[in-house]
Parts: structure tokens; sequence; C-alpha cells
């Protein structure tokens, strides 16, 4: 494209661009009546959103039995399964812990021999 065509295409869409600005501006003056109604309307439903609503009779009756037939479906680990799954969990960390102090213990041997 030459340099005129370019300058031609910009000076469109700079009349373009003022003449949407300019509609937008008499459209949002011409309705102002418009506007401040709806904002009454979104007020009201702000309103009418933290009314608190009635509640119903029997709700906590009836979360408390289904809590009671959920726990009665429950499959209960036996003591001697509780006891040996928390042995491997303690193994675990105490390897992990050994683990760790080592690789802190040399770690700290490298800093001193820079030091």
């Amino acid at each position: 494209m030459s340099k005129k065509m370019k300058s031609e295409k910009k000076t469109n869409l700079t009349a373009e661009v003022e003449t949407a600005q300019t509609v937008e501006v008499e459209q949002a003056s011409a309705q102002p009546a418009k506007v401040v109604a709806d904002k009454k309307q979104k007020d009201k439903k702000k309103v009418d959103k933290n009314k608190k609503k009635p509640k119903e009779k029997g709700k906590l009756k009836r979360k408390a039995k289904e809590t009671i037939s959920e726990i009665k479906k429950v499959t209960w680990p036996t003591f001697g399964e509780v006891c040996k799954k928390t042995g491997v969990v303690l193994v675990v960390v105490l390897v992990f812990a050994v683990l760790l102090f080592g690789i802190d213990m040399g770690l700290g041997a490298l800093v001193g021999l820079l030091r």
C-alpha cells in the first residue's frame, strides 16, 4: 500500500471512531431517566438477595438422620489394622527424618569446607 492510501485509511478510521463516540454520548444524554430506573431495579434486587429465606421445618432433623445413615454405611477398620497402619506411617516418617538429617549434615560439611 502506498503512503497516501494508509493515511486515508487512518483518516477514515478516525472519523468513524469520532462518529461512534458522538452517537454514544447523544444516546447516554438522551436516556438518563432509564439509567436511573435500571439502577433502582438493580438495588432492589440486591436488597431482595439479602433477605433471609424462611427456615424449613425439620431440616435439621432430616440432616441428622441422613448423617447417621451414612455413618452406619462406613466400614470401620479393626484395632489391629489401625495399629499396623500407624506403625507403617511412623516408620516412613523416621526414614525421611534420617534421610533429611543426613542431607543437612552433608551440605553443612560442604559449606564448612568452603569457609
